[in-house]
Order: structure tokens, then sequence, then C-alpha cells
């Protein structure tokens, strides 16, 4: 598929039909997998899931691509479900930046409502609160796991770049760049494949495992910790404008890329897993092509070299719009076969509602439209 300006044009306007009918039955859903088309409400479930933010980001999205009214008002009700979890405090860990982002920040961001700064500013606390600075990271998830950090949070460190840049204080970019310091040292092997996990001692800062992760196994590439690397760093950069992380952008794109091209422009679950069975994660994909995306606009790239991204997030995301969407608006999840991790069952070859999110920001931006979310 050629994504030309009649494509998608086209493309949108399915998107819009499907997340219109979408929004029409979900009342206040927090989605994230559809069950038999339908997606539960992670408000019962887990109020602090780390994806509850997504739906509201790529509401945000449409709203200010099209300013239609049905989109604002939908994600104002997430936002007030996202409040309440943050008053809740439990629960609440390194993902912050995925659920605030999305929601509060989003909402000033787009509207300039004060109370959503606030509370963005309250979760970029939270998130600065959880690092470590004798390890220099900021830890993942709770319970016993003070010691871990994971390449997930390259794309929740974000926030901490927005509130620094709101409150004028560098406190906030500090601790964002120490912990994308110890993850370029620790996660980012030299030909640009990543570790999902690093372990630490949470006393001395001594590095003790990294373990497999979501991924197959020690030692594997899980294609979406790929992404989160290749779109996160590229985001460090376009903050601070530190050319060493355009450049571990560029290093881990090129590995994807590397990758996909052999599939079809499609990721797998893990880029070293065996051949047999073949799982897929096109969620992965998504993400990785907003990531190239904005490789694409970094004013250090030459003229030469800006094609090379931007085309190759084209083709990702071509792929997808060709063979992967659901277009019934009868049915919830656009974007099919997300998989959360490597054999979880119940978790695999299922719309996901991140993938959705990001395959929306991707075409949106092919179009001139939409923002900087992040």
């Amino acid at each position: 598929m050629e994504l030309t300006k009649e494509t998608l044009q086209e493309i949108y306007e399915k998107i819009d039909r499907k997340l219109l009918a979408e929004c029409g039955r979900m009342g206040d859903k927090l989605p994230f997998i559809p069950e038999n088309g339908v997606y539960p409400d992670m408000r019962e479930r887990n109020l602090s899931w780390w994806t509850n933010g997504f739906w509201a980001g790529m509401l945000w999205q449409m709203y200010d691509a099209g300013k239609n009214p049905v989109y604002r008002e939908v994600a104002e009700r997430s936002e007030i479900a996202m409040n309440e979890a943050l008053r809740r405090f439990t629960g609440l860990h390194h993902d912050v930046g995925f659920q605030f982002l999305h929601t509060a920040v989003a909402d000033y961001r787009v509207t300039g409502n004060e109370e959503s700064k606030v509370n963005g500013l309250h979760a970029a606390t939270l998130l600065a609160g959880r690092f470590n600075p004798i390890g220099n990271y900021i830890r993942a998830w709770n319970l016993d796991k003070p010691g871990w950090m994971i390449v997930d949070c390259m794309m929740n460190i974000p926030l901490l770049y927005w509130a620094g840049e709101e409150l004028e204080d560098p406190r906030f970019a500090y601790i964002a760049d120490q912990h994308a310091h110890t993850a370029l040292k620790y996660l980012v092997r030299e030909d640009g494949s990543v570790n999902h996990i690093a372990i630490f001692d949470p006393a001395t800062g001594e590095l003790l495992a990294r373990p497999a992760g979501q991924g197959y196994g020690e030692g594997s590439s899980w294609s979406r910790g790929q992404a989160w690397a290749l779109y996160g760093f590229a985001l460090a950069y376009t903050h601070t404008k530190k050319q060493e992380y355009l450049d571990a952008a560029k290093r881990v794109a090129h590995y994807f890329i590397a990758n996909v091209a052999a599939t079809g422009y499609l990721s797998l679950v893990d880029f070293r897993a065996p051949k047999e069975p073949v799982y897929w994660d096109t969620t992965a994909s998504a993400c990785a092509a907003c990531g190239l995306l904005e490789i694409a606009g970094a004013e250090a790239l030459t003229e030469y070299e800006k094609p090379f991204y931007y085309d190759n997030a084209v083709r990702m995301l071509a792929a997808l719009a060709e063979t992967q969407c659901n277009w019934n608006p009868e049915e919830d999840g656009i974007v099919q076969n997300g998989t959360s991790a490597y054999e979880r069952e119940n978790e695999m070859h299922v719309p996901i509602i991140y993938g959705d999110y990001f395959f929306v920001e991707g075409i949106l931006r092919l179009m001139g439209k939409g923002f900087l979310i992040w």
C-alpha cells in the first residue's frame, strides 16, 4: 500500500468512524484488550493499570486534529478516572508517564486547563521520587523490586522533561538524563539490540543481572523493548538536543529496521526467538514507526539521512494499514496481532490499546496533524 495524501485521508476517515463508534458505547470505560470484540473496563479490574492513559491520548490526538467535541468529552472522563488513581497513589509506579502524559498533560497542552497541569506535575513529582541516586536509575514497579530498571521507562521520562520546562526547574531533567545514561550503558547493546531489564543492588548500584523480561529469554531482543528505546531516546534528544541520545536512537533504529525488513515490516515479538512458532507483535511496529518519524525530524540529521528514517516509518505504517486493521465499527480495537509478552497466551495476537494509539499517532503525523504528546 502506498500512503499517498488520498490514502492517508481514507485511513483517517476510517479511524474517525471507528473511534466515534467506540466512544458511543464506551461510556467511562478504560480499555485495554477486547474480549470477544468488546473492551472490558480496566477501572473495575485495575484503575492504576499502566495502559489506562492510551485511550485518552488517542482521543486527544483526534480532537486536536479535527476538533470534534466528542473526543474531548470522552478524554476528559478518562482523565477524571486517572486523577482518582493519582489520589489513591498505591499501585502507581514508573509508568505514570504513559498514564498522565496522555491524560492530564495532554489536556493542558491542548486546552490550557490549569488543573490538569497541576495533576501532571504531581505525577512528574511521583516519578522523580522513584529515582535511586546510588545507581542513577528510576526504579521499576513496586513491591520487591527496588533494584530494577527497565527500558520501558525511556518513554516515561518525557514527563520529567515536560515538568522541568514548565517549572523552569533543572532537577527533573537531571533525573531523566541520569536514567537515560544508565539505560544507554546497561540496556542498549553495541549492535543496537536492547535488554529489557537490568537489576542493581539498590544500596550500592552494582549490576547484578539482566534477565529476560517480556522477551524470549536472557540475551534476546524483545521487539517492543526495542521500540521503547528507539522512540524514547529520540524523545530524549528532542527535549535536550544531546547528540548521544540521537546516536542511540539511530543505532536501535537500524537494528529494528534490519529485522522487520525481513518480515514485511511487521515485527515479531522477539527478534532472537526461534523461527517456530511465529509470534507477532504489531504494537512494536506501530511504536517504532512513531520513533522513526521523531528521528526523521531531528535537525541534526543531514538531508540525505532524513528520508531513510521517514521512509521506513511509512513502510511500517503502510504494512499495518494494509494487513492488520479491523475497521468494523461494531468491534473494539483497530490494530490486530499485538502481543504483550512472549508466550503470554491470553495477551497474544490480540488488539491492544497502545497499538491503536501509536498507529493513530503515526498516521496523524504523516498527515501533519496531531501534536507531540510526549
